[in-house]
């Protein structure tokens, strides 16, 4: 097993990579990882799950535990999820999700390609820029690339057509 050594306080210790718990568990057997479960989640596992579910869990506890868990407002859509919700509704209902918490942060370059040219926007802490200009917003960013009026998110791939009208007819 590779490990990692790190000095904290003058003690040395040392940290398995989360690759290689991961693929020490892959070996271990029920009871491997009932015994596994039980010292991460300090109670023993539920009776009825099976050894790939006990291995999914335990292996998502691993890394979430060294590189963050799921943000309170993602583990909420989830928690409201219906089991019944078919792939589509979920998808939709994970797409709105994503749209809203979509920021773009000054710095983020935009490319689209419009008549066979590629035309790249930087995104400005005061609005958006394109060819030397300052503009407030995407819609007139892509106006100024096409002559005709777009949705700029949509224009430059930050929404899709097919996804909105997925998540509308699902609603």
């Amino acid at each position: 097993m590779r490990c990692r050594r790190q000095r904290r306080s003058g003690r040395v210790s040392t940290k398995t990579s989360i690759e290689d718990e991961i693929a020490h568990l892959r070996g271990l057997d029920l009871k491997g990882l009932r015994s596994r479960w039980q010292s991460i989640f300090q109670r023993p596992p539920p009776d009825h799950l099976p050894r790939h579910l006990l291995f999914a869990i335990i292996a998502y506890r691993i890394q979430a535990d060294r590189l963050g868990d799921l943000d309170r407002e993602t583990g909420r859509v989830l928690d409201r999820t219906d089991a019944k919700d078919t792939g589509a509704k979920m998808s939709a209902r994970l797409v709105r999700f994503d749209q809203k918490r979509t920021e773009l942060i000054p710095g983020t370059v935009l490319v689209r390609e419009w008549d066979r040219r590629s035309q790249r926007v930087m995104v400005m802490a005061d609005g958006f820029a394109w060819n030397g200009r300052t503009y407030d917003s995407l819609s007139k960013v892509a106006f100024a690339i096409t002559g005709t009026k777009w949705n700029g998110p949509r224009f430059f791939g930050l929404r899709d057509k097919e996804d909105r009208l997925d998540a509308g007819a699902q609603s």
